[in-house]
This record gives structure tokens, C-alpha cells and sequence, in this order.
């Protein structure tokens, strides 16, 4: 067994990294554990544009900072998978906590097609600041209709040949200023109404069969890349049965992010709440390790 710490945070994005500066800033010991790379969704934007204070700024760098900051405070970190309680079991050993602060964010949704679990790295990809360089010169489709979706795309038409946008409906739920980029772009070609039925190619992704949900008609665009951007599910299910979820799978906790567990709180996008924004996730990480230190 390892070392015992005050806070153990489970998740290394904006919610995570943010509750690990409050809570070394308290000064308490704390872990942050992160299975994949510190910054979560938000090290996959190509432009953040919404953070008070800074105009622009990269998702990576962003990302960095955060994570530099953390780390320049004390705050420990390791890159493991976990399941937590009062002692917090990862892929490596066991660690004891006298707090837990679950901000484990969302997961991208997958399209539900054939053959995309087969053909993801093989064309199919969820993040085009990841993936993106890759299609240098060639052409791709993002599938999607929110922010996120018009941001992959315009980020992908500044290196790719050309641009497929395909959205399920004829309106996109972006912002008005998003998507006047988008018409201002030519590479962009726009797909409404159209979803995804087939994905096309032996070993590697060659094409898509799109339809059109109002008349049935469909038709086939040749690709090399497609991106899928239709949002992110909770990634709590893990810890389900430890805390309360809702009935879509977020974890049960109000504003003050405590769960029903006594030393147990949440923060970020798989917290129960209305807005899920890069602030907002910030917020409740400074909420929950307030709350977290006021206990050991």
C-alpha cells in the first residue's frame, strides 16, 4: 500500500488540475490520477476563445499551464486507471485518501455504425488536434452539429484537401458566429440533412454512405478520415456503485459537489448540472477541494 494522502482527485482535466491548485494551495497533499493525458477535452480544441482573461489560447497549451501549475504547487500525479473509495485502487497498487474528488469528465460518443470499433485508428478518429495532421492534403468528414463539431472542421480545412460537415439536421446547434466561419470557408462542403449508415473500405477507411432521414435517398462521399464529434457521454459509470448517478449516468451532487458519500465529491463535466463549460468545470473544482480540505 501506498503513501496516504488528503485528496485524491480522480481525473486530470480543467475540474482535476484546478482542485489540485486549490487543494496544494490549501495545503494539503494531493494525487491526481489520469489515464490518458493531463487537460481532457479541452487539449482537443484547437482554439479556446471562452476562458476569462486570456483572448485566445490552444487547448495543449492551456492544457499545460494547468498542469504546470499543479505540478509547480506539489500536486502528485500518476498516469494510471483507477477505481476509487476511501482508498483508491488503480492499475498499480492501492492508495489511501482521507478525500476523493471523482472529475473523471465525459467520453466521446461513437456514431453506433458498423465497423467503426474496427476502423478507429484506421481513418475513424474522435479528436482532430490529435489526428488531424495525419489527412495532410487529403479529404475528411466531420460528423456533428454542435461547436465542437464546426471547430473540428475548421481546424481540419486548414490542412486538409477538402472538408465534408454532415449534421442529422438542416440547422446547426453552434453558435451563429461558428457558423458563419463555416460558410466562409470553401473547403467546408455542408451535408444536412445526412447521417452516417455505412462506413466503406477493407483494412482502411476509403468512404462513407451517407442518407438523407427526410426522403431515404442516399449516396456515397469518398473519404480518407472522419472524424465523430455528436458529444461526450459521462465516464462515471465506473463509480457507480460507490456514488449515486442520475439516470443518464452523471454523478448525483448539486453545487456545493458533494456527493451522497460523506468525503466523496465531484467536479466538472460528469457532475449533474446544466452548463458543462471549460469555467464551469474550473468552478467546481475549486468548490469541491475547498470543501474536501475543510475535512482533514
Amino acid at each position: 500500500m501506498n503513501d496516504f494522502y488528503d485528496i485524491a482527485i480522480v481525473g486530470g482535466g480543467p475540474a482535476g488540475l484546478t482542485a489540485g491548485v486549490y487543494g496544494a494551495r490549501a495545503g494539503k497533499r494531493v494525487l491526481i490520477f489520469e489515464r490518458e493525458a493531463v487537460g481532457g477535452q479541452i487539449s482537443r480544441a484547437s482554439l479556446v476563445e471562452n476562458y476569462p482573461g486570456i483572448k485566445e489560447i490552444s487547448g495543449v497549451d492551456l492544457s499545460a499551464a494547468l498542469f504546470e501549475q499543479a505540478d509547480g504547487l506539489g500536486c502528485e500525479f500518476a498516469f494510471e486507471s483507477v477505481t476509487a473509495d476511501f482508498t483508491v485502487t488503480s492499475d498499480c497498487g492501492t492508495y489511501r485518501a482521507k478525500t476523493v474528488i471523482l472529475a473523471v469528465g465525459a467520453a466521446a460518443k461513437k456514431l453506433g455504425v458498423e465497423r467503426e470499433e474496427e476502423l478507429t485508428g484506421r481513418g475513424v478518429s474522435y479528436c482532430a488536434v490529435c489526428d488531424g495532421a495525419f489527412f495532410r492534403g487529403k479529404t475528411v468528414a466531420v460528423v456533428g452539429g454542435g461547436n465542437a463539431a464546426l471547430d473540428d472542421a475548421l481546424y481540419l480545412a486548414a490542412m486538409a484537401e477538402k472538408v465534408y460537415l454532415i449534421h442529422r439536421r438542416d440547422a446547426f446547434r453552434a453558435e451563429d458566429a461558428m457558423v458563419q466561419k463555416i460558410k466562409n470557408e470553401p473547403k467546408i462542403v455542408v451535408k444536412t440533412p445526412r447521417v452516417v449508415t455505412r462506413l466503406l473500405g477493407d483494412e482502411q477507411l476509403t468512404a462513407l454512405t451517407l442518407r438523407d432521414p427526410g426522403t431515404g435517398a442516399e449516396e456515397t462521399v469518398e473519404v480518407d478520415g472522419l472524424f465523430v464529434a455528436i458529444g461526450h457521454a459521462p465516464a462515471a459509470g465506473a463509480f457507480a456503485s460507490l456514488v449515486g448517478l442520475d439516470d443518464a449516468g452523471y454523478i448525483d451532487a448539486g453545487e456545493n459537489c458533494k456527493t451522497g458519500v460523506p468525503g466523496i465529491f465531484t467536479a466538472g463535466d460528469c457532475r449533474t448540472k446544466i452548463v458543462r463549460q471549460l469555467t464551469t468545470a474550473c468552478g467546481d473544482g475549486a468548490v469541491a477541494a475547498l470543501a474536501a480540505s475543510e475535512l482533514v
